[in-house]
């Protein structure tokens, strides 16, 4: 048998190594394939692109095959984005389903908002599914809670008297202690709180006006309209005495939600205010807005008014001399709501453009301002606490609570069932007031803990959307106050006490 030459012993062990390394190739390409899910020709692509980068072929060559290689690379990316295309209107077309078909109405829809409105209808369905099953399973629990909701929260007094829906509520701040609502029937009422007997109509504005805030201790308001001005106005009211009080105990009954009807709402017809004096012209009037102001309050020392407009802009004035000290410009869209510390020189303004912005008036060299973005929609408002706390709420159906020193993020969050409107901090207490689009009003503490929902039937509370609430710690009689659309303000009783107790 004739034997090898050396030569060619050398030739076979070369071709050997190099099919044992083409061999190790492939079982490499194969677990890599196996765990990433890649065609196997675009791994083979990506090693044989690697060894034309070390191969000696010339250059014109390699130019030519890493050009192919590309081409085929581009073909497999535009795959790949057909293929997330594909999957995400798979996904977009088993949510609308899961929606029970319900009608998207309006013009064309992105995919994000389709996403948006199916992920809504289904959480609603869920909801009323859960609800329907509490309902059914454990009326004793649920008779509890609302005998109990009743014994710490109970309606006191209604004050009707406004022809339109009541925007905001406020407290005076010095005696006498009154209530105040500024509604879109172009007026400002003042109550008693005990009678419920309107003390005095402010008639300056000829337009809605949409807030009223008592000046830290002078007989003064402050009110903002849409005429595109804020009004400062001088009161004298002298109380009334008071009356007993009704057994408000024997106006409650079940909390099952009742729709309404228009006739069971206050009687536009008649109009308590009629009798009460009438102030018809401001002491000082706030002209520099282009747009809807829609609020407005006293900084610390009531020297100085800020107001927030529908022109994008928050403006900081001198009271006394009615001059522009500062504009505040840099939000998107239209202000929402403007708010003032407590004991410094700082103020929070809100817009529609999902941000509010925190503004520092303490050096009064230089003013500076900080942005946040916590919110998906609307920010409705967002109020100082004593401290170091900002809370705000948002058409996004969630409220945060944020810490001064450290604005990143939130340190809590509340998520509702409903749009929030005009919030309110009992400042003691530390517990959160919040009016909902639904008619409901619920109360949180500062850590995100729902505390209780006001009572809420065919009989008593709102029977529209809740637009305001207000705070009076001091007051024995009425604690909490509400404004809605429904024309009329409620003054609530609310045992802290049990309320915390309960917590």
């Amino acid at each position: 048998m004739p034997t090898e030459s050396g030569s060619c012993s050398a030739a076979r062990q070369a071709k050997q190594k190099r099919k044992s390394h083409s061999l190790s190739i492939r079982r490499t390409n194969s677990s890599e394939q196996e765990r990433t899910g890649l065609p196997r020709d675009m791994l083979e692509g990506q090693h044989n692109l690697l060894s034309l980068q070390d191969s000696k072929l010339p250059s014109s060559v390699r130019s030519t095959l890493l050009e192919l290689f590309g081409q085929i690379e581009r073909e497999f990316e535009n795959l790949y984005i057909e293929n997330l295309e594909l999957r995400r209107e798979i996904e977009t077309l088993n949510e609308r389903l899961a929606a029970e078909g319900q009608a998207i109405d309006g013009a064309e829809l992105s995919k994000g908002q389709l996403k948006t409105k199916a992920s809504h209808s289904t959480s609603q369905l869920s909801q009323k599914l859960k609800t329907t099953y509490k309902a059914s399973t454990s009326k004793i629990v649920s008779s509890f809670k609302t005998t109990t909701s009743r014994a710490v929260c109970q309606l006191v007094k209604e004050y009707i008297g406004h022809r339109d829906g009541i925007w905001d509520v406020s407290v005076a701040r010095t005696q006498p202690v009154v209530l105040g609502t500024a509604s879109a029937d172009h007026t400002a009422l003042l109550w008693s709180i005990e009678t419920g007997r309107s003390l005095a109509k402010y008639a300056g504005h000829v337009g809605s006006v949409n807030s009223i805030k008592f000046h830290p201790s002078e007989q003064l308001a402050l009110t903002a309209s849409g005429d595109q001005t804020a009004h400062v106005w001088r009161y004298a009211v002298q109380l009334p005495a008071p009356q007993p009080a009704a057994d408000s105990s024997q106006q409650l009954c079940g909390e099952d939600e009742v729709e309404c009807s228009d006739k069971d709402e206050p009687d536009a017809d008649a109009d308590p205010s009629s009798d009460c004096p009438t102030i018809r012209a401001p002491l000082t009037s706030l002209k520099s807005h282009q747009g809807v102001v829609i609020a407005a309050d006293w900084l610390v020392g009531g020297k100085q008014a800020v107001t927030a407009s529908w022109d994008r802009t928050a403006n900081l004035y001198d009271v006394e001399t009615s001059e522009l000290v500062h504009s505040l410009t840099g939000h998107d869209q239209e202000l929402t709501h403007c708010c003032t510390h407590p004991t410094q020189r700082l103020v929070v303004t809100s817009s529609r453009d999902t941000t509010f912005r925190l503004w520092d008036f303490r050096d009064p060299s230089i003013h500076s301002v900080n942005v946040f973005q916590g919110h998906t929609d609307t920010v409705t408002s967002a109020v100082f606490t004593v401290g170091d706390n900002v809370v705000s709420g948002s058409d996004d159906r969630t409220v945060k609570v944020w810490d001064l020193k450290n604005m990143r993020s939130p340190i809590a969050t509340i998520r509702t069932d409903s749009a929030i409107n005009r919030i309110n901090v009992c400042v003691g207490q530390k517990i959160i007031a919040l009016p909902h689009d639904n008619r409901q009003v619920r109360l949180f503490d500062m850590s995100g803990v729902r505390l209780a929902r006001l009572p809420r039937s065919s009989r008593q509370g709102h029977r529209r959307m809740v637009c305001g609430s207000a705070w009076s710690e001091d007051h024995p009689v009425c604690n909490l106050f509400t404004c809605g659309f429904d024309r009329q303000a409620i003054g609530w009783n609310i045992n802290i006490p049990a309320l915390l107790q309960e917590k």
